[in-house]
């Protein structure tokens, strides 16, 4: 079996995905058992849609406050349209991130039956008449790629490859631009993104061209993750965790602020948070209790549940 290296995250070639048990799949699976991150290379997507969609969510950011507000959507815990600076904020940490962001969802076509409610309808920047081809041709090329992911997961947990795929069809996924503004008089103890663990089953990360992401190892090492041209950075969230009955890492994370010579420049990333159906019930899987590994979650609960109870405890959602 293939080792890993221990101060920094495995990148491997998603063209060595073959559907089937192999070393890519073994090689994934001691990733996510001992990082919970790994970097993906020759994925598909063609840097001209990656370089077209940063174009247009900074062509928004860029927008003044006032014509940027008109889009956040009240009520919903930023589930579509913007979300302002200094709203969001890490659990357990009681100062806002310095950022802010937008969340583009599944978008369902004209004429199309939606089976899901939460499903909420996106909105769009008038100002910016291109946002829209550019969100949407973006999310449907990173949820497919988490979709074969997921894949390669499913193999190396002992399940169908498919296993996945009737669980997410549907799935409350969201696209983030974000935009980390130059650091000008920060509220004490404020960063870009303060350590959390993400809230979904896998992210995908297009990587900002400004360092700042930083994962804690096992050991309580902080460990810089190094943005590498044409490399999305994909990592475990809380809900696979959970599903995995934390045979899947979801590991601790943030954005630190930037040295003073760098503090000047904006920062700007764009995750994709892959979500199952909203009906999905998160049910640990029989295949990852053992007598070692007991099973953490007796009671299950629906993503969409789940959704909820985090976002309340990020803010974005008022109890």
């Amino acid at each position: 079996m293939t080792s890993i290296a221990t101060d920094r995250i495995p990148v491997l070639s998603l063209q060595d995905f073959t559907g089937q048990r192999d070393d890519f799949t073994n090689t994934l699976g001691q990733a996510y058992r001992h990082f919970g991150f790994v970097g993906i290379t020759d994925h598909g997507i063609d840097q001209s849609l990656i370089d077209e969609a940063y174009t247009q969510f900074k062509a928004f950011f860029a927008l003044d406050a006032a014509t940027k507000e008109k889009y956040h959507q009240a009520g919903i815990g930023g589930a579509r349209g913007y979300t302002g600076f200094g709203v969001e904020q890490a659990k357990d940490h009681d100062v806002p991130d310095l950022k802010e962001f937008w969340h583009v969802g599944r978008e369902i076509e004209s004429g199309e039956h939606n089976p899901y409610p939460e499903l909420l309808a996106n909105v769009w920047p008038s100002e910016v008449p291109e946002f829209r081809h550019a969100a949407l041709t973006l999310y449907r090329a990173l949820d497919a790629v988490g979709a074969k992911m997921l894949s390669a997961m499913a193999i190396d947990l002992g399940l169908e490859a498919d296993w996945f795929n009737d669980k997410i069809n549907y799935g409350n996924s969201i696209l983030r631009p974000i935009h980390y503004p130059p650091i000008q008089s920060p509220q004490p103890g404020a960063v870009r993104a303060a350590q959390h663990e993400d809230i979904n089953l896998i992210t995908l990360l297009i990587g900002s061209k400004e360092q700042g992401l930083e994962i804690l190892t096992r050991d309580g090492d902080w460990i810089g993750v190094d943005t590498l041209p044409g490399t999305i950075v994909v990592n475990v969230g809380d809900m696979l965790q959970r599903l995995t009955n934390h045979v899947y890492l979801s590991t601790t994370h943030k954005v630190v602020n930037p040295d003073d010579d760098h503090s000047c420049h904006a920062r700007y990333s764009i995750p994709f948070f892959l979500h199952p159906n909203p009906d999905f019930m998160i049910k640990t899987l029989p295949e990852c209790i053992s007598e070692d590994n007991p099973d953490r979650y007796p009671e299950p609960i629906s993503s969409h549940g789940y959704l909820m109870e985090r976002l309340g405890e990020i803010g974005l959602l008022k109890k």
